[in-house]
């Protein structure tokens, strides 16, 4: 069975104790700890180790990035970033859910370095490179669905991946969920258009010969319910004539108005209060004056 891949980036001298604790915490879990100190990662003799690091990240599910107060190796690929800092940057440019930790004193003093960045010749206590906080300011830009935490301790770290990968997996669990509605609603819709099909097709074979098939299409007939809404008419609307049309409308308020009065394109008006009129423009009524039968679909 695949397991999670989750891979620790940091630096290695100052941070290798939290790394082996986190190697066993992640172990613990059933996922795979992938860090290169373990042999993890497969180096060949075609690239630089760099470059085999940054392809491991990209083959990992989750990134778990910890900044201390030491650079670190700079990058031979791109100046200005050392090698964990940009291990961290590609599992951001590949979409990777990574979690990002920032020791304590380090995040502190970042709050002295912002208003003072512009001054080169200031010494920082927990920093050994000045790039690093640039870096932490890069990712206090980030979106906000790329959590940062602080820690003193391994433990800080630990009780904060139990949390959010606890919620990762609920997610997940209520996601299945919804997947699982989604795919029986797709099939009632599909039973749903099928019997609509059906329908459509009994009524077009026997809506002349079945007085059944009649009296269902007549009581549902369509205008019935676009009357009542354009009229706000709190009740259910039913006529067959037009003569039964103008009635109730009258009842309602609505006067017909003179064909001569009406736009070209009409069957039919009636007004109530101008400029407030009911503009029929498809002839519903037959030679008779008679409703004609329509389904919904027509």
């Amino acid at each position: 069975m695949a397991k999670p891949r989750v891979f620790i980036s940091s630096t290695f001298y100052d941070l290798r104790h939290i790394r082996e604790d986190l190697e066993r915490f992640i172990r613990d879990l059933g996922y795979e700890p992938v860090r290169n100190e373990t042999g993890s990662i497969p180096y060949g003799k075609d690239e630089s180790p760099e470059s085999y690091a940054y392809r491991e990240v990209e083959l990992c599910d989750i990134i778990v990035a910890i900044i201390g107060g030491r650079f670190g190796t700079e990058s031979r690929q791109e100046d200005g970033y050392s090698i964990s800092q940009n291990e961290l940057r590609r599992a951001l440019e590949r979409g990777i859910q990574v979690f990002i930790f920032i020791e304590k004193g380090v995040h502190a003093e970042f709050s002295t370095y912002l208003p003072n960045k512009e001054k080169l010749d200031i010494k920082y206590k927990f920093v050994d490179n000045i790039k690093i906080y640039q870096f932490i300011e890069e990712l206090q830009k980030l979106p906000p669905n790329n959590p940062i935490a602080t820690f003193e301790t391994t433990a800080d770290i630990v009780n904060y991946l139990q949390a959010q990968w606890a919620g990762l997996f609920q997610r997940f669990l209520e996601e299945q969920k919804r997947l699982s509605e989604i795919r029986v609603l797709d099939e009632m819709k599909s039973v749903s258009s099928t019997l609509q099909q059906l329908v459509e097709f009994l009524t077009e074979e026997r809506r002349n010969s079945d007085d059944a098939i009649r009296n269902i299409l007549t009581a549902n007939h369509p205008a019935f319910r676009r009357f009542a809404k354009l009229t706000k008419t709190p009740y259910r609307v039913f006529f067959t004539t037009r003569n039964e049309l103008d009635t109730w409308l009258r009842s309602r308020n609505w006067e017909p108005i003179e064909p001569v009065k009406q736009d070209e394109d009409s069957v039919a008006e009636w007004t109530k209060e101008r400029p407030d009129y009911l503009k029929l423009s498809y002839n519903i009524l037959d030679d008779s004056e008679n409703l004609k039968l329509f389904s919904e679909h027509e």
